[in-house]
């Protein structure tokens, strides 16, 4: 079957802040890759290779890697971010058959894209413990009846991953912003909406929620072992160890573990299963790291223990660091939310040494000095003296 597939990745995803100042949602890399990629290949393992891109905030970034892919695909520009509806609108000269429409920011699996393939006008459901994020659906006899999104009050579990199954036609029915709108108009002038369960979808509405990807996209890590090894490590499960990276001395990985290029590690260092390592990252002696996702060009220091956290590219952390895993109430987008992990840090922070970081979200470019505990949130460019 001949399809095209549309993917949206104008949006800049607010709600992960402070990681998506320099780089939109879909561009965000999950266990070494940019969402954007599982999304791509995924399509490309079923076939489709006719594939357009809406981009827009921070839009340099995601065309120059979307060029570095073996796999040609076209790019089209939203210039202003006026919704999802209109997103589509600006590819839709290009759209001359059945397609797939997908939002660029949601990891999606190839089995889910096999299944919708099969159907005409068709959404994937997925049961999601907090509807109330997502467009909630109605669904009789298999077929939807209302996509109600973010309702304050949930009709029920089933959400929308946002990946339709259309027709050219239904472009017709984009006169309002968002696409919800209409699908709603579609489904009012009887053509009928099919609810397709899907196999694998992870969204990250909120920084913490990468871990959660994080440790569900290591699963598929295969074993690849670059750079050098020192004597006396042990790695254990599936690990990939990227070229020109060095293992130090009496170091031990225990997998799933995913470590970029030209990183140095160690010696005596500990990497706990669910942890990615981005490329140029450097990881001091006696330092323990869990759970946790490491983008590039890091720097953390010698006798820290990193669990839980999210680090943002090209930060310092200083020796003798911590982050504690901690339940507490968060406010984002005026919604008051819970959560539990050890911290998020933005780009370019710096910490002294001898720091606690204990559940909080620091801000790009912020200063830490020595021997603070942090809490909460922490603005960007702040120093905590």
């Amino acid at each position: 079957m001949k399809m095209q597939a549309v993917i949206l990745a104008a949006g800049e995803g607010k709600r992960l802040r402070p990681l998506t100042h320099a780089v939109p949602k879909a561009m965000v890399p999950v266990a070494n890759r940019p969402i954007i990629e599982y999304i791509v290949r995924a399509l490309e393992k079923n076939g489709i290779r006719d594939i357009i891109v809406v981009v827009g905030y921070q839009k340099e970034r995601v065309i120059r890697y979307l060029n570095s892919l073996d796999l040609p695909v076209r790019v089209v520009v939203q210039e202003r971010q006026l919704g999802t509806a209109h997103a589509l609108q600006c590819a839709a000269q290009f759209i001359k058959e059945d397609f797939l429409l997908l939002p660029g920011d949601n990891y999606i699996d190839t089995a889910s894209i096999a299944r919708i393939m099969q159907q005409k006008n068709a959404v994937l459901t997925w049961e999601h413990p907090y509807p109330s994020n997502f467009g909630v659906l109605t669904i009789k006899d298999g077929l939807v009846r209302q996509v109600i999104e973010k309702p304050d009050e949930a009709p029920g579990f089933t959400v929308s991953t946002g990946i339709f199954s259309l027709e050219p036609g239904f472009l017709d029915y984009l006169e309002s912003t968002e696409i919800p709108d209409a699908i709603n108009a579609m489904i009012a002038a009887d053509t009928p909406l099919k609810a397709v369960r899907a196999a694998d979808w992870q969204d990250a509405i909120y920084p913490w929620d990468l871990l959660r990807l994080n440790a569900a996209l290591l699963r598929d890590v295969t074993q690849e072992r670059g750079g050098k090894i020192g004597s006396n490590v042990v790695i254990r499960g599936p690990v990939s160890i990227g070229r020109g990276t060095t293992i130090g001395p009496n170091t031990t990985i225990l997998g799933p573990v995913v470590i970029g290029e030209d990183c140095a590690i160690g010696p005596n260092c500990v990497v706990l299963p669910e942890t990615s390592i981005g490329a140029r990252t450097e990881i001091e002696p006696f330092t323990m790291i869990g759970r946790s996702l490491i983008l590039d060009d890091v720097r953390i220091g010698s006798h820290a223990r990193i669990t839980d956290a999210v680090i943002g590219t090209g930060s310092h952390l200083g020796d003798h660091m911590t982050t504690v895993p901690h339940k507490t109430i968060f406010s984002i987008e005026g919604e008051l939310i819970r959560a539990k992990f050890g911290a998020i840090v933005g780009d370019n922070v710096r910490t002294a040494p001898f720091c606690v970081l204990k559940n909080c979200i620091i801000g790009n470019g912020a200063e830490v000095e020595d021997g603070k505990t942090i809490y909460g949130d922490v603005p960007d460019g702040a120093r905590i003296i």
